[in-house]
């Protein structure tokens, strides 16, 4: 017989379910993924850590959990939510079932709930905190908890899932270039991306200095990454100074996802909480340097203030608005150029490793590398 689950939303809104992974309670804030694919790379991405993700496509777990795509070493969400859980994972690469893998790594979750309404809920009211319980059966008593649970604004998370130690990935075939990739909670395919090209990527842990940026290889890096990760942008302060570091020394610079936020305050501009974020690999994104529109992978509930319409001067040189979401024209890429046009540094909002694809953003690996090539 299946235990009952209970999941409660900060204003109140209840739904009754069944418990799906671990048992007991937990709490984070309540995140939709419209991803139809990928949940094995959504639960092992360390910009989750404290949100509970509910998944929009409604039958989860078909495939099981292999021990090949995982994006860390570890399952980051705070909970889980799902609306059809399978019964029997089928394929030739499964190794077991996503519920077992929830209850070994003690992940809270629920299922049997209507997660189209509880998407529609927060479509309109906003991602809010949440509690999943397995143990309290009282919504009142479980809604208090929620009320006094941490919120994602103001939160500085990065150096909580980063790396403790640097270590360096080779880059495959004739090495080309040396890059420092500064772990704000990066995803595994991402340096991967980067050494299929031929780069050596040292991966720094968060606290990382200008220094030991600088001490990357036998005469420097040739480039300055930035990951994704979760958190406040704007809690987020020492690796802003260290990024204004970098760029007031001409050190090539890409970031993604997080590391497009701190490329903004960098350059001088605010971020702010989206009402629901972007979450899910099917976003549409123009391209403004080509006019291409890209079908992307997303991850994030904070954005860039930065006007579309018009460059900004910084003191590292003009920074213009390079792509735009078409849903609601959210920035989703940044550039920074010379007086005479050429491109210093770049990042965009969206993840173009995106290991569960989809992969029309892979040519940005591409065009860092055409940016260390123009550097070198």
């Amino acid at each position: 017989m299946s235990t009952p689950a209970l999941l409660v939303l900060e204003d109140g809104r209840t739904f009754h379910g069944e418990a799906y992974g671990a048992e007991g309670e937990t709490f984070g804030e309540a995140v939709f993924n419209t991803g139809m694919t990928g949940y094995q790379e959504t639960l092992t991405d360390p910009s989750y850590h404290r949100q509970v993700v509910v998944m929009t496509a409604p039958h989860i777990g078909n495939t099981g959990v292999n021990d090949e795509d995982p994006e860390s070493k570890r399952i980051w969400v705070a909970g889980y939510v799902v609306r059809e859980p399978a019964r029997i994972p089928s394929n030739w690469r499964s190794r077991r079932s996503l519920d077992d893998e929830l209850k070994a790594q003690g992940v809270v979750g629920i299922s049997g709930i209507d997660t189209r309404a509880l998407t529609r809920h927060l479509r309109e009211r906003g991602a809010m905190r949440v509690g999943i319980s397995t143990v309290e059966t009282d919504p009142a008593k479980l809604l208090e908890k929620v009320k006094t649970s941490a919120e994602m604004s103001g939160a500085n998370l990065s150096e909580a899932v980063s790396t403790s130690e640097a270590y360096v990935v080779p880059a495959q075939g004739e090495k080309r270039f040396t890059v420092a990739a500064l772990d704000l909670g990066i995803k595994d395919m991402t340096p991967q991306r980067m050494s299929e090209r031929g780069i050596e990527v040292h991966v720094l842990p968060a606290t990382a200095s200008i220094d030991d940026v600088l001490a990357v290889g036998e005469d420097g890096p040739d480039g300055l990454f930035f990951s994704n990760g979760p958190g406040d942008p704007a809690a987020t302060t020492g690796q802003v100074e260290l990024l204004r570091q970098a760029l007031a020394q001409d050190l090539p610079y890409f970031g993604i996802c997080f590391g497009n936020q701190l490329f903004g305050r960098a350059l001088g501009f605010g971020t702010y909480k989206l009402k629901y974020g972007h979450r899910g690999i099917n976003q549409p994104v123009m391209d403004l340097t080509t006019r291409k529109v890209e079908v992307t992978a997303h991850n994030h509930g904070f954005a860039v203030d930065a006007p579309l319409d018009a460059p900004t001067e910084t003191p590292y040189g003009t920074a213009t608005v390079s792509h735009v979401c078409l849903n609601d024209d959210v920035v989703e890429g940044l550039e920074l150029r010379t007086p005479e046009g050429k491109l210093k540094s770049f990042s965009v909002q969206y993840h173009p490793e995106a290991a569960a694809g989809p992969h029309d953003a892979a040519y940005l690996f591409d065009r860092f590398t055409t940016l260390l090539e123009e550097n070198a």
